[in-house]
Order: structure tokens, then sequence, then C-alpha cells
């Protein structure tokens, strides 16, 4: 056995955080079943590498329909359930905030009370290895000042519609621990970025637009800081936690890598400038472009993990410069990926309320 799980249901196995612990988990010989509605930034072209593999398994299927996942719990009988399935841009929120309450909360919702059902016609010792694992984000603390880190105990304050619904998801999970028993484990994780990033989000989307010389948006003046964490350390952290951690407690997951964001959009400029110079486009620091400010947009985040350290022994492989390096990389490596994101997703901000 590789670890206490050997069969993982992952709702939203289809987005980037969810392909990356679907190609991980994959990767190491568990049955996997990917359980996605394919929204648009879900993408079976980021679970090509698993597609064919004895033991996976794709389903589409949403997280409300509670029939649908009642169904998929009973055929693929999994030991873990990681719920990943979440709409997740803030902007997006800001100016659409009912799919993010009804897919974040309702959806989780959903999940808790079939997941509750499936875990208690379970026999004692399927009962004792089962785990629902809940992720999320560090935004539903809040802001932080220039000092200071986010801890488990940390209380919420989530200021966008976004991280509302998912604090809200947060407490939903917590709620079905201490009053049904359901052996649940939670993580809340900062900013992430890697390969098969969907380029709506800040680091993909520079990279696109500086590698075709069009402007690069940054909010305000770029002055909000995130602790920025590469995606397969994050995979690598999920499945410690999912594993490994203690019945209802919380991890929190950061990559020990603050950075303003025009500090980010900056270092890759730099990259590309070295990686693929354009005389017709010259120095790509000269497409930045101050753009007005997200409504209510945190001034910093930054997670304090030493909790998941010292319980489970999990640190960041990746820096901020080895892991931007690689993620620039893999982006002009993998137009096959992005080109047909195009029609989908015309790579502009969008979170400007009106």
């Amino acid at each position: 056995m590789t670890s206490i799980a050997q069969r993982v249901l992952v709702t939203g196995g289809a987005g980037f955080i969810g392909s990356a612990v679907v190609r991980r988990l994959v990767r190491q010989g568990r049955a996997v079943l990917t359980y996605d509605k394919l929204t648009y930034a879900g993408n079976l072209a980021s679970l090509a590498e698993v597609n064919g593999h004895a033991g996976y398994q794709f389903l589409k299927a949403d997280i409300c329909d509670g029939q649908a996942f009642r169904a998929a719990l009973q055929e693929f009988r999994p030991d873990l359930v990681m719920h990943l399935a979440a709409e997740s841009h803030v902007d997006r929120s800001i100016d659409g905030p009912g799919d993010f309450i009804n897919t974040n909360i309702v959806g989780t919702y959903t999940l808790l009370d079939e997941a509750l059902r499936y875990w208690r016609s379970l026999d004692a010792s399927a009962q004792k290895r089962f785990r629902f694992h809940h992720i999320s984000t560090d935004e539903v603390f809040g802001t932080l000042g220039a000092d200071g880190l986010f801890r488990e105990d940390t209380p919420y304050q989530p200021n966008s519609p976004y991280s509302a619904s998912k604090a809200a998801s947060d407490h939903l999970v917590r709620a079905w621990f201490h009053t049904y028993g359901l052996p649940v484990v939670m993580s809340n994780c900062s900013n992430n970025y890697g390969p098969y990033h969907f380029p709506e989000k800040l680091i993909p989307l520079t990279i696109l637009n500086a590698l075709e010389g069009k402007p690069l948006p940054v909010y305000g003046k770029g002055e909000n800081v995130r602790d920025w964490l590469y995606v397969d350390d994050h995979a690598a952290a999920l499945e410690l936690i999912a594993t490994r951690g203690r019945p209802g407690e919380s991890y929190n997951v950061g990559g020990n890598n603050e950075r303003r964001n025009i500090d980010v959009v900056r270092t890759i400029c730099a990259i590309m400038d070295r990686v693929v110079p354009d005389a017709a486009i010259g120095p790509r620091e000269g497409l930045i472009t101050f753009v007005a400010d997200r409504p209510g947009h945190d001034a910093r985040y930054a997670i304090d993990a030493t909790k998941l350290t010292n319980e489970l022994g999990w640190e960041p492989s990746e820096t901020f410069e080895s892991g931007i390096e690689k993620t620039v990389r893999w982006y002009l490596d993998n137009g096959a990926w992005w080109e047909p994101l195009k029609a989908r997703y015309d790579r502009a901000r969008i979170g400007l309320a009106t």
C-alpha cells in the first residue's frame, strides 16, 4: 500500500490544482475518479497524461447534483474524497456572485450530505479508512497589514463574494465533523501558480500577453502582496493532509514566497526578455499597464505553514525563482494546451464591477 487511501474521488479534477493532484495520485498507482462539471476552467487536456491509465476514470457531473454524486460514491467506492471543485476567480465573483454561492456553498453541502450517507453505510474498517478532504483558500482570513501571517486559528474575515463563499463552505465542513462525526480534514492555501493554469489569473495572463506583446494589466499600483505556492508543491501537501492529517483539523499551505504583484510581473518580463527576446516588442516591462483596482482588493496574504511542517514534514521544494522559471518555460513549450483557450477567454482582466 502506498498510503491509507487507495481509491480517491477528486472533485474538480480537471481544474488547475485538481489536475495536479490527479496526475500525482495516478503516478503513484492509486485508483482515481475525476468528478468534474467541465466549466470554462475545466480542461480535459490537463489530464492527457493519465487518460487510459489503469485505474483512472473520468465522470462529467455537477457537485450540486446529489443523485450523480451518490451514484459515483456507490459505484467507485472511494476511501477518500478530495473536494477541489469550486468557482475560484475573485474577479468573476464580483460581477457574478450567484454561481459562487451555488457551487461553493450549495455544492459543498450536497457533497457533505451524500458523503455522510455513504460513510454511514460502510463497515467499521472502511469507515475508519474514509476521509473527506476539503481544499480551501487563505482568502477566507481577509487581509493582513505589513506584518503577521495567517494561522489556522486566524479569525475569518472574507472580503469578496468568492472568499465569503469559501468561508461558508469551510464552516459547513467543520460542522459536519462536529455534528455528525464525518471524518474530515481541511486545508487553506496561498496563491498557486504553475503549469495548466487557466490564463485569466495574473501569472499565466502575464506570460501569454508578454509573449505576444500585449499590454500587461496590473491592478492599482501593483502593491498587493501574495504568498506564491508552486502547484506541484501544493499537490504534495494535499496528499499528506488527505492521508495523514488528523480528522477535524485544518492545515495551512504556503510557499514562503511573498511578492508584490508588480514584482511578479517584472520578474516574468525579465525571464521572457532573456528566453524569447523580441526586438519588435522590446523590453516587456514597457508593456505594464496599471488599471483601475479591483473593488475590495485585499492588501496582503501570507501563510504560516508551521503546523503542516511540524506534523506532516512538508516543505515546499520550489523557490519562487525556480518555480516561475519552470512555469514560463512550460507555457512557452505547451502552446497546444493554451492556444484552444483563446476561443473561451480573450485574456482581459474582468473584475471591474459597474
